[in-house]
C-alpha cells in the first residue's frame, strides 16, 4: 500500500492514538508478509508456476495396453540423478522384462565424445507416481562400452559383497536428511536478510513459524509409498527448512536402491513445487546443523539374545578402520564431512573415532534401547547426507563381516 493511498484513507476516518498505532503495526506486518511472499515467489522455477489443471487433462487420458518406463541412473558426479522414459507394448511383470537401453554418456561426465553410448541396465522397479499405474520406475546401472562398470556405479561391487555376506542377514537402515532451498539459492522461507531464529524450535517441529515447507515432505512420503519404496518415517530436522526422511529396514543391496529411488522421488517432488532440495553436508556455515545419512546396522547375531557382544565386536572392527570410512563417506573423499565433522551441533571429530550409548556426538550411538535389551543394533552417524549409499553398505559390510585386506571386492 503505498503513502499517498495511507494519506487519503487516513483523511476519511480519525482514528484514536492507540487505533493508529494498531493499524501502522499491522501494516507493517503486512507489508512484511507482501514481500516475503513475492520474494519467495521469485526464488521458485517458472516450471512450477505452470497451471496444472491444464497438465492434468492430459494426465488422465487413455493409453491403451501401453507402458511408460522411466529409467533412471546415477551420473558422472556420483551424486546427480538423470533419467529418460520410453514405450513398452504391455506393463511389465518383472525386472527381467525391463530391455536394456542407452544414453548418451558425453553429456552427464560419464565418456568422451567420440566413444559416449553407455548401457542402462535394469536392476529394480517401481510404481511410477507420477504418471500412475501401469506406468513404472526403473532404476539402472551403467556400464561402458566394454560392458564394465562406470566410476560412479559402486553398485555392482556392492552387490557382489552383499552376495558374500548373505547368511548374516544385514539389515540397514538410512536416515537422509536434506535442506530445502529456492532456485535462487537462498533457503526456503528464510529472511530475505538476516537470519531464523536460533536453533530450538524447529526440530519436529509444528506451526507455520516453526515448520518451513512440509507439503513438499508430505507429498515425497506418499510417493515413497506409491512407489513402493521401504520408507518408514520422516521428521523436521534442527535446522530450519531442513528434514528427513528413513528408508529401512533392508537387506543388503536393497538399501541403496530404496534410498536412491527415495532421492530421485525427491528431487521429483521439489522439482512440481519449484524449490530445490540439496544433500549438502554443510549448506549453511555458522550455528546451524549439518545434514548427515546415519546408517543403523544390524545382523542376525545382533538381533537375537546377546546380541550386543556382536555390536561390540563390529565397533571394534570400525574403530580401526576410521580413515578408511571416512574416505567413502562422502564423494569426495572427506572433504565435504570435514565442514561437518567437527564435533558440534551433534557430530563427531573427524579426526578421531568414538562410540557411546545415547551419544549423538559419538562416531557410532548405541540406541539407549538396545543397552538394555542388550541386543539390536547401532548407528553409524559419520555418513554425510550426499554420501552414496552402495558405498556406505559396502565398506560396513566389509569392515564388520569380511577382511577388508583379503577380500578382493573390499579393497
Amino acid at each position: 500500500m503505498e503513502t499517498e493511498h495511507l494519506s487519503s484513507f487516513s483523511s476519511l476516518i480519525v482514528f484514536s492514538e492507540l487505533q493508529d498505532s494498531a493499524q501502522q503495526t499491522a501494516l507493517g506486518h503486512y507489508q512484511q508478509m507482501s514481500s516475503q511472499a513475492q520474494v519467495n515467489m521469485a526464488s521458485v522455477s517458472p516450471s512450477s508456476r505452470l497451471n496444472k489443471a491444464v497438465r492434468q487433462q492430459y494426465m488422465s487420458l487413455p493409453q491403451g495396453d501401453k507402458c511408460q518406463v522411466t529409467y533412471i541412473w546415477i551420473d558422472g558426479t556420483g551424486e546427480g540423478l538423470r533419467n529418460k522414459t520410453r514405450t513398452l507394448d504391455k506393463e511389465p511383470e518383472s525386472i527381467e522384462e525391463i530391455p536394456e537401453w542407452n544414453f548418451d554418456g558425453s553429456s552427464t561426465y560419464q565418456a568422451e565424445g567420440s566413444n559416449s553410448d553407455m548401457y542402462l541396465i535394469p536392476v529394480c522397479m517401481f510404481r511410477d507416481p507420477f504418471t500412475l499405474d501401469p506406468n513404472k520406475l526403473v532404476l539402472c546401472e551403467v556400464l561402458k562400452y566394454n560392458r564394465l562398470p562406470t566410476e560412479s556405479n559402486h553398485r555392482a561391487s556392492c552387490n557382489k559383497v552383499m552376495e558374500k555376506i548373505k547368511e548374516h542377514c544385514m539389515w540397514f537402515g538410512m536416515e537422509q536428511e536434506y535442506s530445502l532451498f529456492g532456485t535462487d539459492g537462498h533457503p526456503f522461507s528464510w529472511p530475505i536478510n538476516g537470519y531464523p531464529s536460533p536453533q530450538g524450535p524447529y526440530y519436529c517441529g509444528v506451526g507455520a513459524n516453526n515448520a518451513y515447507g512440509r507439503d513438499i515432505v508430505e507429498c515425497h512420503y506418499k510417493a515413497c509409498l506409491y512407489a513402493g519404496l521401504k520408507i518408514c518415517g520422516t521428521n523436521a530436522e534442527v535446522m530450519p527448512s531442513q528434514w528427513e526422511f528413513q528408508v529401512g529396514p533392508c537387506e543388503g543391496i536393497e538399501m541403496g536402491d530404496h534410498l536412491w529411488v527415495a532421492r530421485f522421488l525427491l528431487h521429483r517432488v521439489c522439482e512440481d513445487f519449484g524449490v530445490v532440495a540439496t544433500l549438502d553436508p554443510k549448506p549453511i556455515t555458522g550455528n546451524w546443523n549439518g545434514a548427515g545419512c546415519h546408517t543403523n546396522v544390524s545382523t542376525k547375531q545382533m538381533r537375537e539374545e546377546d546380541g550386543l557382544q556382536y555390536i561390540e565386536q563390529a565397533i571394534e572392527k570400525l574403530s580401526k578402520k576410521h580413515i578408511e570410512h571416512i574416505r567413502v563417506y562422502d564423494p569426495r573423499g572427506g572433504q565435504d564431512n570435514t565442514r561437518r565433522l567437527t564435533g558440534l551441533h551433534e557430530t563427531s571429530s573427524i579426526t578421531d573415532f568414538s562410540a557411546g550409548v545415547a551419544n549423538r556426538g559419538a562416531s557410532i550411538r548405541i540406541p539407549r534401547q538396545v543397552g538394555q535389551e542388550k541386543r539390536g543394533y547401532f548407528e553409524d552417524r559419520r555418513p554425510a547426507a550426499n554420501c552414496d549409499p552402495y558405498l556406505v553398505t559396502k565398506v560396513i559390510a566389509c569392515t564388520c563381516l569380511l577382511d577388508p585386506e583379503e577380500d578382493e571386492e573390499c579393497k
